[in-house]
């Protein structure tokens, strides 16, 4: 049987008289500094707290500043920036590793993502953002399981939905606009119905292509529709420079023409009315009439002839030249 092993105690060093005091009380300082540490959080200016007691939640829209709770875990508390406005954006070839949110870009293939089929069965890749916003933390927080994944889940839904109603040409040009209100408006509405807590700032899509092996073709066709709008407008720059200054023209001799008709009628009716003037003299002497008007119809001819010698049928020789023009005197 070997030898027991005897150990001499009074051979091993003891510790300085009064240190393991100084340690205790070190270890009391540090829990006591701990615990005085947990009584209190601090709430940063974008963000809101929601404190939970044993985890429930006993208050919400805790506002920034300095805040005191039960330490040793009795109450918990649980930040989130409400305040910032934060990105989903799918599609995009330009992810980055490491980014401080995560489910900003997520974790799918962007080209999968944005690979879609348009309601006239044509493929189209479409990119695009959601801005949104925590507008109820504490559903937010403790209503759904990773409420950010599924408002990817639920935006990428929606789109493909509403890009498969509508046609290409829809899509990738005049539709736009459209496409962006009616996806946030579905957005907020299913995220309502979810509880996810989250408001929906806006959709903006950040490019809508064909693509890659039709996109020759189909910037040819973009080409030919632009030269045909360009050709329009400049048929109706011609069309609103020349029909006016027609129709100004057109009016004009109208104008013109009611005038003069307008004219002929009144020295029609002036001529008609001294006609029936000098009818009526007429019809009281109608001798005297005859002379005078015929005197003065000769006065008006008689000028006009130039010189003239009047001979009679019975007489045998030239008369005496008549000083029919002014200024004439008769031959002597």
């Amino acid at each position: 049987m070997a030898n027991p092993i005897v150990i001499d105690f009074s051979r091993v060093p003891r510790l300085p008289q009064g240190l393991g005091k100084k340690i205790a009380l070190g270890l009391a300082l540090v829990v006591a500094i701990f615990v005085l540490n947990s009584f209190w959080y601090s709430v940063k200016a974008d963000e809101q707290a929601v404190r939970l007691r044993f985890g429930r939640v006993v208050e919400t829209r805790i506002p920034p500043g300095l805040h005191f709770k039960l330490p040793l875990g009795i109450e918990t508390v649980d930040l989130f920036a409400t305040q910032r406005q934060l990105l989903l954006e799918f599609g995009s070839d330009y992810a980055q590793s490491g980014a401080t949110n995560p489910h900003q870009y997520g974790n799918d293939d962007a080209v999968v993502v944005k690979n879609m089929v348009t309601g006239d069965l044509n493929a189209a890749h479409v990119e695009w953002v959601v801005q949104y916003r925590v507008s109820d933390l504490e559903a937010f927080l403790y209503k759904v399981r990773d409420p950010e994944e599924t408002l990817r889940d639920i935006s990428e839904s929606v789109m493909r939905e509403i890009v498969g109603d509508r046609t290409v040409d829809e899509v990738l040009t005049v539709g736009r606009q459209e496409i962006q209100v009616e996806a946030r408006k579905r957005i907020a509405e299913v995220s309502a119905a979810y509880e996810l807590g989250t408001q929906i700032d806006d959709v903006l899509l950040k490019g809508v292509n064909p693509p890659q092996q039709v996109r020759k073709s189909f910037d040819e066709v973009n080409r030919a529709q632009q030269e045909r709008e360009e050709n329009i407008n400049i048929a109706r720059g011609e069309y609103n420079k020349l029909v006016p200054k027609a129709t100004g023209e057109a009016d004009q001799k109208i104008s013109s023409a009611e005038g003069d008709a307008l004219k002929r009628v009144n020295e029609a009716t002036g001529d008609a009315a001294r006609f029936t003037a000098v009818y009526t003299e007429y019809t009281k002497a109608p001798e005297i009439t005859r002379r005078r008007l015929y005197l003065e119809t000769m006065q008006q001819i008689l000028p006009l002839m130039g010189r003239k010698v009047v001979i009679d049928n019975d007489a045998r020789s030239v008369l005496p030249f008549l000083p029919i023009q002014p200024g004439i005197t008769p031959a002597k």
